[in-house]
C-alpha cells in the first residue's frame, strides 16, 4: 500500500476525534440528539481547522444506518462510504473551481430527487464565498424553503463576502485557530501511535510554525520525519523552518543591556552569514519579551518545563518592566516596518539601534548591571555628568550621608526609599514588614497573596542592595505569615486614597460645583478628580 500522509490518515471520523472545536461539537451533539436539524450549516474558520471533515461526520451523523446519531457506528455501509468519499447521496462541491450560475442550477435541480441509499442528501460546498453574484441569487429559494431530504453544508474561509441574504438562512458555526499546546498534545499522540522519536522543543516549533492549522501541523510533520531521517529532532525541524536559534535572542538582549553596540551588529552580521530570517528573529523577539515581561509580573505563568526558564527569570531581573514594554513595542514596529526597509538587514540592524537609543532613563539609577553601563544610559539621555557623580555617592560607604544610613531607627518605608531599586525585588521590599532587624540581620514578612515576590533572584536583589547601604554583609530571611502593620505599600495606598477623598470632599464642598449640581442637575464624576501632586 503507499504512503499515506499524516494528515489524511489521521483525519477525525467521528466528534469524539476533534481537536479544539469542543463549542461547535457540544453544539451539534445536542442538536442531533434532540433531533433538532437545521437544513443548512455554514462552517467558517481558517485553512486546516476542520470544516471539511466536519461536514463529513455531519452527513455521517444524518445518514448513519443506525439512525440519526452523534455517534455514527462507522462500520454501515453509509459510514464507510462517506469516510472513502464514494457515498452517492453526499456531494462535495468546490466552489473556487465552480462559480458559475449554471454549475449551481446543475446541483439545485438535482436536489428535489430523493436520495439514492441515505436518509439525507447532503451538499457540502467548500469555499462557498467563491460563488458569483447569480449563483448566491439562484439558491436562495432552495436554501430557504429546500426539500426535506436535503441538507446543506456550506464551508468557507471568508465569510464576510458571503452576501447577508444567505448567511441569514444558514445556522453559523466558527471554527477557532488550534491553540499550540494543542496541537503540541495532538502531535505527540500521533508521533507515538506512529512509533516515531520526537523531541517536546521539536513540537512546540511545529506548532508555533503551524499558526493555528492543525492540517498545515500534520503536513509540516511530515516533512520534519522526512527531513530527519525518521526522526524529530529540534535542530532539524529549527534548520527546516528557517527558525532563529534561541541564543542569539539571548545575546542580542543581554548586548542589548550593556549598552554594546558593536556586539548588537556584530551578532546581526553572524545571524545574516548563517541566511536566517530576520523577519522570524522579530517575531521570537517579540515572543522573548513577552515571557520576560510575564516572568516580572506573573512569574506563575512560566511553563515550568520551559527549557529557558531560567535565563528568561534572569532577564527578568536585569531588566526594569518599563524597559522591556518599551522594547516589545520598539520590536513590533520594526516587525511591521521590515518590508518597507531597503533590505531585510538593514531594516533589522536599525531596530536593533531603535532599542539601543531608547534605553528609559531608570536604566541609569538601577542597581544591575553595573556602573560603565549607567554612564552609558546617561550619556544617552545627556546628564553623564550628573549620574557619574550620583554613581560615585552610592559606592562610597563612608562619610556623614553613609553614616545615617547605618544608623537605621526601624523605619523601613524610608530605608527602602533610598535603595536604588528597580522591577521586582522593589515590589518585593514595598510589599514586605519589618519583623526583626539586628546587627547584620534582617527579617521580614510578606502576606500570603504576594508570596510569587519571594523568589531568590528578587531576594538576592534586595540583600544586595541593603548590604551596600549598610556597608557591610547582611542575612536577609522573608518569611510568609500574617502583618501586625501596613507595608510601604499599604501606607502608600492609603495616602492615595486619604489624597482621593480629601480632593473629592473638596470639589464637591466648592460653591460653583453645588450651584452646578443644584440648578442643572449635575452630577460628579468621582474617577475625573485627581489630586494635586505637591
Amino acid at each position: 500500500m503507499s504512503y499515506q500522509v499524516l494528515a489524511r490518515k489521521w483525519r477525525p471520523r467521528t466528534f469524539a476525534e476533534m481537536v479544539g472545536q469542543e463549542h461547535v461539537v457540544r453544539a451539534l451533539s445536542n442538536a442531533l440528539e434532540q433531533k433538532r436539524l437545521h437544513h443548512a450549516y455554514l462552517l467558517t474558520g481558517t485553512r486546516g481547522v476542520g470544516k471539511t471533515t466536519l461536514g463529513r461526520i455531519i452527513a455521517k451523523c444524518l445518514n448513519c444506518e443506525t439512525g440519526i446519531t452523534p455517534r455514527p457506528c462507522g462500520v454501515c455501509a453509509a459510514c464507510t462510504a462517506i469516510d472513502q468519499g464514494r457515498f452517492v447521496d453526499m456531494i462535495e462541491l468546490d466552489a473556487a473551481s465552480n462559480t458559475g450560475i449554471d454549475n449551481m442550477r446543475e446541483v439545485l435541480d438535482n436536489a428535489q430527487y430523493a436520495p439514492t441509499a441515505g436518509r439525507f442528501k447532503v451538499y457540502l460546498i467548500d469555499e462557498v464565498h467563491m460563488l458569483s453574484k447569480a449563483a448566491f441569487n439562484s439558491m436562495l429559494k432552495t436554501l430557504e424553503e429546500p426539500p426535506e431530504h436535503v441538507k446543506f453544508i456550506l464551508a468557507t474561509t471568508d465569510p464576510q463576502k458571503i452576501p447577508v441574504t444567505v448567511l441569514s438562512r444558514c445556522l453559523q458555526f466558527n471554527l477557532k485557530q488550534m491553540a499550540p499546546p494543542a496541537i503540541v498534545a495532538h502531535l505527540t499522540r500521533v508521533l507515538q501511535a506512529e512509533g516515531i522519536e520526537f523531541e517536546p522543543a521539536a513540537l512546540r516549533l511545529l506548532a508555533r510554525a503551524a499558526q493555528g492549522s492543525m492540517r498545515d501541523a500534520l503536513s509540516l510533520t511530515d516533512q520534519a520525519i522526512a527531513h530527519g531521517s525518521g526522526r524529530i529532532q529540534e535542530a532539524d525541524v529549527r534548520a527546516m523552518l528557517g527558525v532563529v536559534d534561541q541564543g542569539y535572542l539571548f545575546d542580542l538582549l543581554h548586548a542589548l543591556i550593556k549598552g554594546d553596540g558593536p556586539a548588537l551588529l556584530a551578532l546581526a552580521d553572524r545571524m545574516a552569514e548563517h541566511s536566517l530570517s530576520f523577519e522570524a528573529a522579530l517575531q521570537d523577539l517579540g515572543v522573548l519579551l513577552h515571557q520576560v515581561a510575564l516572568a516580572q509580573t506573573v512569574p506563575a505563568a512560566l511553563a515550568e518545563d520551559l527549557p529557558e526558564r531560567a535565563r528568561i527569570l534572569e532577564l527578568a531581573q536585569l531588566m526594569t518592566p518599563e524597559e522591556v514594554q518599551l522594547d516589545y513595542q520598539i520590536v513590533l514596529t520594526g516587525r511591521r516596518d521590515l518590508p518597507l526597509a531597503p533590505d531585510e538587514y538593514a531594516g533589522f540592524t536599525m531596530t536593533l539601534l531603535r532599542l539601543l537609543a531608547f534605553r528609559p532613563q531608570e536604566d541609569a539609577e538601577a542597581d544591575e548591571p553595573a556602573e560603565a553601563i549607567r554612564v552609558s544610559a546617561a550619556a544617552a539621555s545627556g546628564s553623564a555628568q550628573k549620574k557619574t557623580e550620583e554613581d560615585s555617592t552610592r559606592k562610597k560607604p563612608s562619610g556623614p550621608q553613609a553614616e545615617g544610613i547605618r544608623a537605621f531607627d526601624g523605619d523601613w518605608a524610608a530605608l527602602i526609599a533610598h535603595l536604588p531599586m528597580s522591577g521586582m525585588a522593589r515590589m518585593l521590599a514595598e510589599h514586605c514588614e519589618l519583623a526583626a532587624f539586628t546587627d547584620g540581620f534582617i527579617r521580614l514578612t510578606v502576606p500570603p497573596q504576594h508570596r510569587h515576590l519571594t523568589d531568590k533572584p528578587y531576594q538576592e536583589k534586595l540583600r544586595q542592595a541593603l548590604e551596600a547601604h549598610f556597608g557591610r554583609p547582611l542575612k536577609l530571611v522573608i518569611e510568609t505569615g500574617s502583618l501586625s502593620g501596613l507595608t510601604p505599600a499599604q501606607r502608600a495606598q492609603n495616602e492615595r486614597a486619604l489624597l482621593q477623598a480629601r480632593a473629592v470632599e473638596a470639589i464637591e464642598g466648592d460653591p460653583f460645583v453645588r450651584e452646578l449640581v443644584e440648578q442643572f442637575d449635575a452630577r460628579l464624576i468621582e474617577s475625573s478628580i485627581k489630586p494635586v501632586q505637591q
